[in-house]
């Protein structure tokens, strides 16, 4: 699949990019954009499905 630059800082699980795949095209960057804040936020390793799920949630899909 062809994604986006996804940060190089944490790395993106193949289901977190196919889940980001879903967002509306217009909402992706500001999408992406408080996916790797959550994660910066939470410490997390690597950004996952279940990440960007609660993300969507937290900010209104």
């Amino acid at each position: 699949m062809n994604y986006p630059n996804f940060s190089e800082e944490i790395p993106w699980t193949e289901e977190a990019k196919i889940k980001y795949k879903n967002i509306p095209f217009y909402a992706r960057s500001q999408a992406r954009q408080t996916i790797e804040e959550l994660a910066r936020t939470e410490e997390v390793e690597e950004i996952t499905a279940e990440l960007v799920m609660r993300a969507q949630q937290k900010f209104g899909k």
